[in-house]
């Protein structure tokens, strides 16, 4: 894999990773929930932890192509807005949508 695709890969990862949360009532997409609808705790803590996954594929990924670099906390924090960013399309959807009951 290219450096331009393995980049375009993770951002694209991200990107499903940060919205997974919001489009499924499921935990992590695969476990029922007793609640009709997922807290936003629950979704917050779920956004951390596809962040974290998202950190990892991306640091395999750098390190398949050669040396991973070090990071600082300015990366993380960066990258962790960046993810916020990357979650308004499916908040906005879950909450300021206004979606109409059968």
């Amino acid at each position: 894999m290219s450096s331009s695709a393995g980049g375009w890969f993770v951002i694209v990862l991200a990107l499903i990773c940060a919205n997974l949360p919001f489009v499924n009532q499921r935990l992590f997409a695969a476990v029922g929930l007793k609640w009709p609808r997922k807290p936003l705790w629950l979704r917050a803590v779920e956004l951390v932890v596809w962040y974290v996954v998202a950190g990892m594929v991306g640091f395999a990924v750098e390190a398949s192509l050669g040396n991973a670099f070090p990071q600082g906390w300015q990366f993380y924090a960066i990258t962790a807005c960046m993810m916020l960013v990357f979650a308004f399309p499916g908040f906005t959807w879950q909450y300021l949508v206004k979606h109409r009951t059968a």
